[in-house]
């Protein structure tokens, strides 16, 4: 509970969460409403698994089986983020087309100008970004460089974060138009 001077209640001894405290704004008669910010340094996973954009798409795609990823940053030699490549990239632009996985280079099917966000962001901002791209992954840059990466599988893992996780799942699956089922009508 607040006190009456409007602060916020002291945190709990022992807990070592680094999320920082900010309130909501007083309404009518009622108190504030604490609520409580991630980061998403707190979320990402730090171990990035990378690719080049000269890479073929087969490596492209034994590198997600291996590492059991949905995505790989494509980043150049200085280590700057080029774009970013899924497997449905893969699949979509390599497989589908009918051209040799082999043969094809990373640059030619990954997204370029992919959304991104930095480590001092907050878990509600990557969640905004993700619906607002309709994906389901962000590239965490620090200083031009990668050095991590943040799912909605992240989001939702945290219990601070799991409307948003909700939200900007609700946002990517909004564009979904799945085929009608056999046997109903219109």
């Amino acid at each position: 509970t607040w006190s009456s001077t409007g602060s916020p209640p002291a945190e709990p001894k022992g807990k070592k969460s680094r999320a920082t405290h900010k309130s909501a704004a007083l309404r009518g008669n009622y108190p504030r409403k604490a609520v409580f910010f991630m980061q998403v340094r707190e979320l990402m996973n730090q171990s990035v698994v990378s690719i080049t954009p000269g890479e073929s798409a087969s490596l492209a795609a034994r590198l997600l089986a291996r590492h059991q990823l949905g995505a790989l940053p494509v980043c150049g030699e200085d280590g700057g983020l080029r774009g970013i490549v899924t497997d449905r990239d893969i699949v979509t632009r390599c497989v589908a087309a009918e051209t040799d996985p082999h043969k094809v280079p990373v640059r030619e099917i990954m997204s370029r100008n992919c959304a991104v966000i930095s480590p001092e962001e907050d878990a509600a901002e990557a969640a905004r970004l993700m619906g607002a791209g309709q994906v389901r992954r962000l590239p965490v840059l620090e200083d031009g460089k990668v050095v991590g990466m943040v799912s909605l599988g992240d989001l939702a893992k945290c219990r601070a974060c799991d409307m948003e996780a909700a939200e900007a799942l609700s946002e990517i699956s909004e564009n979904i138009h799945r085929p009608p089922t056999s046997g109903t009508s219109d």
